[in-house]
């Protein structure tokens, strides 16, 4: 597959009550490491922290596998202690002995990231794929759907769909089409990028 040149744009952190939940440069760091050693680099073509440009400010996105078989939009949560969640719950509970935290559902986070995605390469809805990868020390304490993974497991879940919906120019150019939407990593879209999620983490999250 022709290789397109890969763009970074920056990570994310977030802080809840004290105890952190990295969600961008130690997740992603696991994530990347993984994927080399078990997703063929001449099939799935990887682009890390794709930020895209919405209606209402910016989408961050932590990884997008460009293949064959499909563009799979990778959601890393690095977080540790019990995992409790369903999958239209609009928030998600991760307990560490007695405390408990209050975070956004991630599919439903990572479906707004595909809209955005989705919209920009004008790509039918049976070609994209949400993936959500928890890496840490965390255990899920619900059932969970298939496409939401612990350790490497996402990586079992983008390897399942072996029927091909895309010929190798398609994958060329969907790559390029991401990356050519990428916002420049800039001050000014970092501190944009700060604000939204200092806005949305008061919104959203409670001990």
């Amino acid at each position: 597959m022709k290789k397109v040149p890969e763009g970074k744009i920056g990570a994310k952190e977030s802080r809840t009550s004290g105890i952190r939940r990295y969600t961008g440069l130690i997740g992603g760091a696991l994530v990347k490491l993984s994927e080399k050693l078990r997703l063929p680099a001449d099939t799935y073509y990887r682009i890390h922290n794709a930020t895209l440009p919405t209606p209402d400010g910016t989408a961050e996105i932590d990884d997008v596998f460009v293949s064959r078989y499909g563009i799979f939009v990778v959601e890393t949560n690095n977080m540790k202690g019990w995992i409790f969640g369903e999958k239209n719950q609009s928030q998600w509970t991760q307990q560490i002995f007695k405390e408990s935290f209050k975070f956004q559902n991630p599919i439903q986070k990572n479906k707004k990231n595909i809209n955005v995605l989705r919209n920009s390469l004008q790509i039918s809805p049976d070609k994209i794929h949400s993936v959500i990868a928890f890496v840490g020390e965390s255990t899920f304490k619900t059932p969970m759907p298939a496409n939401v993974t612990s350790g490497g497991g996402y990586i079992g879940y983008i390897k399942s769909f072996t029927t091909p919906v895309l010929d190798e120019n398609q994958v060329n150019g969907l790559a390029a089409q991401i990356l050519s939407g990428h916002l420049a990593r800039t001050q000014a879209t970092h501190c944009q990028l700060v604000r939204q999620f200092k806005e949305h983490a008061e919104a959203t999250t409670e001990p």
